[in-house]
């Protein structure tokens, strides 16, 4: 038997509840209703603000930050996650930014809170799924100069690529310079610093391949040394 707590005695009280009731059900279905309609589209007019928006590409109600989406690339039958930062530059109206600076291919999916930052060069193959909360990043703080505050010294912007077919665990990071390989595993809460080659499980911090496909035909597992 199911022990349910008793409701609410009192005319006023009663009423309250009813309120609370009625009141939260309207506020989920607006929100749901937003969801539906707040989702960005090839045929909405912020779509036009992008480089390039594929057919049946779609960017999830409540969406993240979009800063400099002309510089912005999206294939065809992508998905971009609630929540998720796409930016190319520091800024809006960052001048002499290259006409693609982020290109994210076909069939993709960006996890949600997840965020793509390119200042130089981001390419992201077609089927290249990521869990939530990735971070992809071609810039980074140096600490070069210990009379200088760390927020205000950069490193050189380095391109990012990763290869089709390739998934990225939830939490994920990847670093300036990397290239991550064709149909490559990369386990959940890892920092990429260094190249993986293509069909590999990687994993750690900094991440390194335990995994690899063989030329003939089976798995092997990779030791350190």
């Amino acid at each position: 038997m199911i022990n349910r707590p008793p409701l609410p005695s009192g005319p006023r009280t009663r009423l309250q509840h009813l309120a609370q009731q009625v009141g939260g059900a309207t506020v989920r279905g607006l929100w749901d209703l937003a969801g539906r309609l707040g989702n960005i589209g090839p045929a909405s007019p912020r779509a036009r603000r992008f480089g390039s928006f594929g057919e049946g590409t779609a960017i999830c109600f409540p969406y993240g930050s979009h800063v400099n989406e002309r510089h912005i690339h999206l294939g065809a039958n992508t998905m971009i996650g609630p929540g998720a930062t796409l930016s190319a530059g520091w800024g809006p109206g960052h001048p002499g930014l290259p006409d693609e600076v982020v290109r994210i291919g076909d069939r993709c999916l960006i996890g949600r809170g997840s965020s793509v930052i390119g200042h130089k060069s981001i390419v992201i193959g077609d089927d290249v799924w990521t869990g939530y909360d990735v971070r992809i990043a071609d810039m980074n703080h140096g600490y070069e100069d210990v009379t200088r505050p760390i927020s205000g010294q950069w490193m050189a912007e380095a391109p990012i690529r990763i290869g089709d077919g390739s998934w990225l665990g939830h939490h994920v990071v990847v670093l300036p310079g990397v290239t991550i390989g064709r149909h490559v595993t990369v386990g959940a809460g890892s920092v990429v610093t260094d190249d993986l080659p293509d069909f590999s499980v990687a994993v750690g911090v900094p991440a390194r391949v335990v995994k690899r496909w063989t030329p003939g035909g089976s798995w092997e597992s990779v030791t350190e040394g």
